[in-house]
C-alpha cells in the first residue's frame, strides 16, 4: 500500500449536457460521475488543479481515494478518465464507490527490477522486452497494491517472467491466473546488433545481386536478358 493519501473535493451538479459541460471546463472544474456500492449515481464537478496534481502521481490510478462530496467522505477508485484526444486535457472523470467488506478488481501497474543485473543484458547484450505493463487484480480494498514488482535480474536471453511467477501482497489475486491464463509478461531478447556480421553481409550481398540481375531485365535493344 501507498503512504500518500488522496482526497478530492467535489460538487454535486445539476446541469448535463455538452454545452454545460464545457462551461464547467471553461470554469476550471472537470465533470465526473460517482456511483457503485448499492449507491445512486451522482454527477459531480471536480477542481481541475487539484485532479492535476494527482494525476502526477502514478499510484492515484491504483489506490483508494477519499472523496469529499456534499459535506461526506466516501471511499473511492478511479474507474474510468476521459482525455482531449489531441490535448492532455481531462475531460470526464468516472468513480466507483468502494465497500471495505467487498472485493474489487483494479489494474495495477507493473514495475520491472534488476534490469541492468540481468545476465542476459550484462552479459549478453540482450534486449529487455515488456509484454505487460499493468495486472489485473482482486483484492478486499485494504489490501490494493500501488504496484506489482517484477524481478527480471536472474534472466538469460530468451528466459521469460510469467504471471505465476509474481510475489503478491496477502489477500492478493491475480485475475488472469484465476481464469486459467499465465500469459508472459517480460523477456530478454537478441539485439538486433547482435545479429553476426557475416549473416548481415550475406543478407547484403543477396540483396545486391537481386538489383543488379532483376527479374525480366531487358537490355537496351529490348531484348531479356
Amino acid at each position: 500500500m501507498s503512504t500518500i493519501d488522496f482526497d478530492l473535493h467535489a460538487q454535486p451538479r445539476a446541469q448535463t449536457g455538452s454545452a454545460a459541460m464545457r462551461r464547467m471546463r471553461r470554469a476550471g472544474q472537470v465533470p465526473g460521475v460517482v456511483y457503485g456500492a448499492g449507491g445512486e449515481t451522482v454527477a459531480i464537478a471536480l477542481g481541475r488543479s487539484e485532479l492535476a496534481r494527482h494525476l502526477e502521481h502514478e499510484s492515484f490510478h491504483s489506490h483508494i481515494l477519499t472523496l469529499h462530496l456534499d459535506g461526506g467522505r466516501e471511499q473511492v477508485v478511479l474507474r474510468g478518465l476521459q482525455r482531449h484526444p489531441v490535448r492532455a486535457e481531462v475531460l470526464h472523470v468516472d468513480l466507483l464507490r468502494v465497500r471495505r467488506d467487498e472485493k474489487i478488481r483494479m489494474l495495477v501497474p507493473l514495475h520491472f527490477i534488476g534490469e541492468d543485473e540481468a545476465p542476459g543484458v550484462r552479459q549478453q547484450s540482450g534486449l529487455v522486452s515488456h509484454l505487460k505493463t499493468e495486472a489485473e487484480v482482486s483484492c478486499l480494498p485494504s489490501q490494493l497494491p500501488e504496484f506489482l514488482a517484477v524481478d527480471v535480474s536472474g534472466l538469460h536471453i530468451g528466459e521469460p517472467v510469467h504471471l505465476s511467477a509474481l510475489e503478491l501482497p496477502e489477500g492478493v489475486e491475480l485475475v488472469e491466473l484465476a481464469h486459467g491464463q499465465d500469459p508472459a509478461v517480460v523477456i530478454i531478447n537478441v539485439r538486433r546488433e547482435s545479429i553476426e556480421p557475416e549473416e548481415e553481409e550475406a543478407a547484403e550481398d543477396a540483396a545486391a545481386e537481386t538489383e543488379e540481375q532483376p527479374d525480366g531485365a531487358v537490355d537496351s535493344d529490348g531484348q531479356e536478358t
